[in-house]
């Protein structure tokens, strides 16, 4: 599945001297998290999240420097934090460095994106063009699209159930299924052998079960000990 399968593309944006004030309004209005700044040609140039309206002179929260800070950050990081507290426009108070995703890019890709930046939304171009915004949520959503799929699928042979359980951990790395006795009887897969750790036996009963197809997994795998296992 690709970004632009689950993208939003009913998107929110503003302009570089769209005032602050405005951009909260529209944070709660639309109940989103952060909004892309698009120049005059429609470039993005920036996204003004919640998180860069926390420190604000208006209510009180804006960040008080000490005479140590200044040794320590110089002028420009002290002037910076007066910008963004005391700004007006969004183009003051925005986050430039942005992270954007491709919109053909697939779903891992952008699912690592907002896990290793800490992110809850990124913006999606196409030739370096805004066509949407992808979300966590968006995510959440395909995820029960993608579960809902299975539960309707047509029912499938026991044979071909095991060759798709078995075809599924070769895919990984860490799975041996050759050194499994893998039996599927009326939907049920039972799977039995000798695994190196309760988590290496938990991960082949979640991969047999995400077989679109399969009904239940017992699992039967027994844990060995350091000493069994290197004997």
């Amino acid at each position: 599945m690709l970004v632009r399968e689950i993208m939003t593309t009913d998107v929110v944006t503003v302009g570089p001297g769209t005032s602050v004030s405005e951009i909260a309004h529209m944070l709660l209005d639309h109940r989103i998290s952060a909004v892309p700044v698009l120049d005059a040609n429609g470039w993005i140039v920036g996204v003004v999240s919640e998180g860069d309206l926390l420190r604000r002179v208006e209510v009180g929260t804006e960040p008080h420097a000490r005479w140590w800070e200044f040794l320590v950050g110089g002028a420009d990081r002290l002037t910076g934090d007066y910008i963004k507290s005391h700004g007006r426009r969004a183009a003051d108070v925005m986050t430039r460095d942005v992270f954007t995703i491709d919109d053909d890019a697939p779903l891992s890709a952008v699912a690592e994106l907002l896990e290793t930046r800490r992110i809850k939304r990124v913006p999606v171009v196409r030739r370096g063009r805004l066509v949407g915004v992808v979300s966590r949520s968006d995510l959440v959503r395909a995820l029960i699209g993608a579960a809902e799929s299975a539960e309707v699928a047509g029912p499938v042979d026991d044979a071909t159930l095991r060759e798709r359980v078995v075809t599924t951990l070769l895919r990984e790395p860490w799975a041996s299924p050759e050194r499994l006795n893998i039996v599927v009887s009326d939907g049920v897969v039972q799977i039995w052998g000798l695994v190196g750790s309760e988590d290496e036996r938990e991960a082949y009963g979640i991969a047999a079960a995400s077989v679109g197809g399969v009904r239940k997994v017992e699992n039967q795998c027994s844990v060995t000990s350091p000493l069994i296992a290197t004997a």
